[in-house]
């Protein structure tokens, strides 16, 4: 299979799952953008993904999956009995799906005008900072006693990891949610987590 992914991007979370899967992955990296190419072969990107963004995994007939949550879970029920995709039919994977619809929605697309859309302008952003405290708040009560979001990690965390990241990026301060922070900082120690930031670093060398 091969991942189209840009560094500091949703595609980290498919990443670490095929890591955490042990998945044989080709990485193929996108410079994202009006103009979005496939770097390498300077293939123009929207050939692919017809908007232009990341993730992208194309399987090994050629067939292309779009929307980082249907690659996730993809990916995900590729080994059921590692249980980072929630049994079929189970609470926990409607569980599963609940937070990683409320990753996409409520924390992801709030997190946009900050990293992808400076266009948008400064307004957007101060309205985003503030609809993303109480977004937090939640999750944040929620990892209270708790390890992972479910009873082990799985495709959400993947998720979480990657987006909750970018307060990293732009220096949002998560001291009033403690127990979030201590959450990102365990899985920074996680191998796939590792690996999958070192097979990027690497893939970024000329």
């Amino acid at each position: 299979m091969k991942l189209y992914y840009t560094p500091y991007t949703c595609s980290f979370a498919a990443h670490i799952v095929a890591r955490e899967l042990g998945l044989p992955l080709e990485l193929r990296r996108v410079r994202l953008g009006p103009d979005a190419r496939v770097l390498g072969d300077d293939r123009d990107y929207r050939e692919l993904s017809p908007l232009g963004y990341v993730p992208l995994l194309q399987l090994d007939d050629g067939r292309t999956l779009r929307e980082g949550v249907a690659i996730l879970r993809y990916l995900g029920d590729q080994d059921p009995a590692a249980g980072l995709s929630a049994p079929l039919g189970s609470l926990e994977r409607a569980e599963q799906d609940q937070w990683l619809t409320y990753i996409s929605s409520e924390l992801h697309k709030t997190f946009s005008p900050w990293l992808f859309h400076p266009e948008y302008g400064e307004s957007c952003v101060r309205v985003a900072g503030e609809r993303l405290q109480p977004r937090l708040a939640l999750v944040d009560r929620h990892l209270d006693g708790r390890e992972f979001l479910g009873d082990r990690f799985g495709i959400a965390d993947a998720y979480l990891y990657t987006v909750a990241g970018w307060t990293k990026l732009l220096k949002i301060d998560l001291a009033p949610y403690p127990h979030l922070a201590a959450y990102l900082t365990r899985l920074d120690q996680r191998p796939s987590v590792r690996e999958a930031l070192r097979a990027e670093r690497e893939d970024a060398q000329p």
